[in-house]
């Protein structure tokens, strides 16, 4: 460069408003989107959205594979009624017809397999208001490995929620598409209950509609190996999300879970919560959750949330909140996590009290998680998931014993 020459300074394009100064891509969204598994690198241990995650258990997930078709679905109300044939519509379509393919694209070659290797989906059409939840049960078709995909799509105005139960013995790749449209109210409850041995890898994408809201929660209490990433954007101003995220780890077992919210409109809110409870040797957690914030988005207001109590060593947890900002004109960003074990004065406090030991342990974990489950505002799924903690907390019990009884 001649000493005479001008520096030249790069100006802000109104009708482009990633020109300058957000010229570098996204470092919390930068990986590809596709539908095409070649796009996407063999997962390993060094690179950053696998680096939490035990590749040797779910390589089976990599690579395209012929399903099994085994995995059975079903679609009631949720007191085992049928459900209106006027506001609920139960349908199986190939996996190439709308509105297959329609929410988002893959953003992981899991997901990406997923789609190359099934050959229909499960699309659950909803409208109007809905006086009680819509249930989809998944039942899980054995050791053989099979792929599920499944599209929940709310028309514009719809008020209803929906509980998508998975349960039995199954290595599945699942696929979800959520598509709420405008001025709708929804809640979408997802529950994995998954028996021994099970693997389970799952992509939610979510799309919600202008003047929307979704509640969108996850509960993670069974499974060998769970892995679910959700990935979402919003379709126009004051679109409100709220994530929720529960889960409960035995020995051996490792669950991750990463959220991926994209504030790309503007006056949009978005609260991540996530909590889970890690009990006995080997018990491994993940969560990683991103928040993106584009300069499209003024007036956003996110914030995300990560609690991990560690019930008995040898227990891991793994919490990664990313949070990026590219709009200085927000109401409001942040996030936070922690892990950590039982407080020793709350446990003495309560014992002092005169209650035991073991039942202290079991109110303090049912305080830990009771703001959650009564936030998923289902009443039969939230006295349904209260159970499943205190069995699960009472089999650790046993556990425990049984190792003291062995040891002496």
């Amino acid at each position: 460069m001649s000493q005479n020459s001008e520096i030249t300074i790069p100006h802000a394009d109104p009708k482009d408003p990633y020109a300058f100064p957000a010229t570098m891509p996204s470092s919390a969204d930068k990986e590809p989107r596709s539908f095409n598994p070649d796009d996407f690198p063999m997962p390993t241990r060094k690179q950053d959205d696998w680096r939490f995650t035990p590749i040797d258990r779910m390589e089976e997930f990599f690579t395209v594979f012929q399903p099994s078709g085994l995995t059975k679905v079903s679609v009631t109300m949720i007191d085992g009624s049928e459900p209106p044939a006027d506001q609920v519509s139960f349908s199986q379509v190939p996996m190439d017809q709308a509105p297959c393919g329609t929410v988002l694209k893959p953003s992981d070659r899991a997901a990406a397999v997923e789609w190359a290797s099934g050959k229909q989906a499960t699309v659950v059409n909803l409208k109007g208001t809905l006086d009680q939840p819509v249930l989809v049960r998944v039942n899980g078709g054995g050791p053989e490995l099979d792929a599920f995909h499944l599209v929940i799509k709310a028309e514009a105005g719809t008020k209803a929620d929906l509980v998508v139960e998975h349960q039995g013995q199954a290595r599945l790749a699942e696929g979800v598409e959520i598509d709420i449209g405008d001025n709708s109210q929804m809640s979408t409850t997802f529950i994995q209950e998954w028996d021994k041995g099970s693997k389970h890898i799952g992509n939610h994408r979510i799309h919600l509609g202008a003047e929307a809201s979704l509640r969108h929660s996850v509960v993670s209490l069974g499974g060998d190996v769970v892995r679910l990433r959700m990935d979402q954007d919003f379709g126009g101003e004051q679109g409100d999300l709220n994530m929720l995220g529960i889960y409960f780890v035995d020995p051996g077992q490792h669950m991750e879970h990463r959220t991926m919210v994209v504030h790309n409109h503007p006056n949009c809110k978005s609260r991540v919560v996530y909590k889970g409870a890690l009990d006995g040797i080997g018990a491994h957690t993940t969560w990683v959750g991103n928040a993106l914030i584009q300069p499209t988005a003024p007036g956003t207001d996110s914030y995300e949330l990560n609690r991990n109590l560690v019930l008995t060593p040898g227990a891991i947890a793994d919490s990664e909140p990313n949070l990026e900002i590219e709009n200085g004109d927000i109401i409001g960003a942040g996030h936070a996590s922690s892990v950590g074990r039982f407080d020793d004065e709350e446990l003495f406090y309560l014992q002092s009290r005169g209650i035991p030991e073991q039942e202290a342990r079991k109110l303090v974990v049912r305080g830990f998680f009771g703001e959650l489950v009564e936030e998923i505002d289902v009443p039969s799924v939230s006295g349904h998931l209260m159970g499943v903690i205190d069995r699960r907390l009472a089999a650790g019990e046993d556990q425990e014993m049984q190792h003291v009884l062995e040891e002496n």
